[in-house]
């Protein structure tokens, strides 16, 4: 059930931050997905201070996780296009 659950906050998460970086058309569910999990991992790491622990979801780690998704979009976005939009 956990990995379930991964995989549908991921794709929210990854949805989410593709509306607000406006990147949404050129992404599917399944980038959607790896953007909010990688996100997740990625504002997990910037924002604990390096450690990763498996918390219950709560409105903080939902926003973290958000925020991780969306500088690692505009991480892509600089590298690909050579703007942050």
């Amino acid at each position: 059930m956990g990995l379930i659950l991964w995989l549908i906050i991921g794709g929210v998460i990854g949805w989410l931050a593709s509306m607000v970086m406006r990147t949404d058309a050129q992404q599917g569910v399944i980038l959607n997905i790896v953007v909010g999990i990688v996100g997740a991992f990625l504002g997990g790491l910037v924002f604990t201070g390096g450690s990763i622990n498996s918390a219950p979801l709560t409105i903080y780690s939902f926003l973290v996780s958000l925020l991780g998704a969306v500088i690692l979009l505009a991480i892509v976005n600089l590298v690909r296009r050579g703007s942050v939009r």
